[in-house]
């Protein structure tokens, strides 16, 4: 495949390697606002581009592939409230779009055993959940994405809980997050339900970049000759 890597950070670099592991060759490297205009004729022949740039550019770097007609894979995160109104620019350019909140196959496995755990304590009652997260000191969103998917997933379970709170609350409609910022830490996450029993606890904690690095060239690829949004359910066939 040929393909164009948006955001050349940490993420960015890692997907470079990965590319190359994979045998699949580089159009280019995108990293402002002024190189998608001096590149666009180079883009345009891409069979697809892999975004990690920052969540203030990501509708920009959305709109621009889909009107020239690009497969989009991305994981830049803290774009969602804009989720619907992506979805209709989707659809109305009849573009391809792959988004995740966490390209590691790991954290995809974490959400889904979230998931059934939620739901499996919910119908049982008297535990009340929350959730850490911990990533660098350069992580420009908070909470993280991967902790707004779980979060996001524990609500739709439990009826009393309305809301997440990036804060710790003590209000019974809320689900605190607690996010932390320190070093060089990849990205932990934990969920926690809490009885006066017992607590439950499930982690997630990354070694390194290369998982969702590999994750997202491995979405790149399954996107190939497809019209649409996906995400890592459509990609691994996970099962609600």
């Amino acid at each position: 495949m040929d393909l164009v890597i948006s955001g050349y950070g940490r993420m960015g670099h890692e997907i470079e390697k990965v590319i190359l592991e994979r045998k699949h060759k580089i159009l280019a490297i995108i990293d402002n606002k002024e190189e998608w205009n001096d590149k666009s004729e180079i883009i345009k022949n891409a069979d697809a581009v892999i975004d990690f740039s920052f969540p203030e550019t990501a509708l920009d770097v959305f709109k621009k592939c889909f009107e020239i007609g690009v497969p989009l894979v991305t994981g830049t995160t803290g774009w969602y409230d804009n989720l619907e109104e992506v979805k209709d620019l989707c659809t109305k350019n009849n573009a391809s779009f792959f988004y995740a909140h966490n390209f590691s196959i790991g954290v995809n496995i974490f959400f889904d055993a979230n998931k059934k755990l939620a739901k499996m304590i919910a119908s049982v009652g008297g535990y009340s959940p929350s959730m850490e997260e911990t990533h660098h000191i350069h992580k420009l969103d908070s909470p993280s994405g991967t902790a707004i998917k779980a979060a996001e997933d524990i609500i739709k379970e439990f009826r009393e809980i309305e809301e997440w709170e990036n804060e710790n609350t003590s209000k019974s409609s809320s689900l605190p997050i607690i996010s932390k910022r320190e070093g060089e830490v990849t990205g932990d996450h934990s969920v926690t339900y809490q009885s006066e029993v017992d607590e439950i606890t499930i982690s997630h904690s990354a070694k390194n970049r290369k998982g969702f690095a590999l994750g997202a060239v491995i979405a790149a690829e399954f996107l190939l000759n497809k019209k649409g949004m996906f995400t890592m359910t459509d990609l691994l066939l996970t099962d609600d």
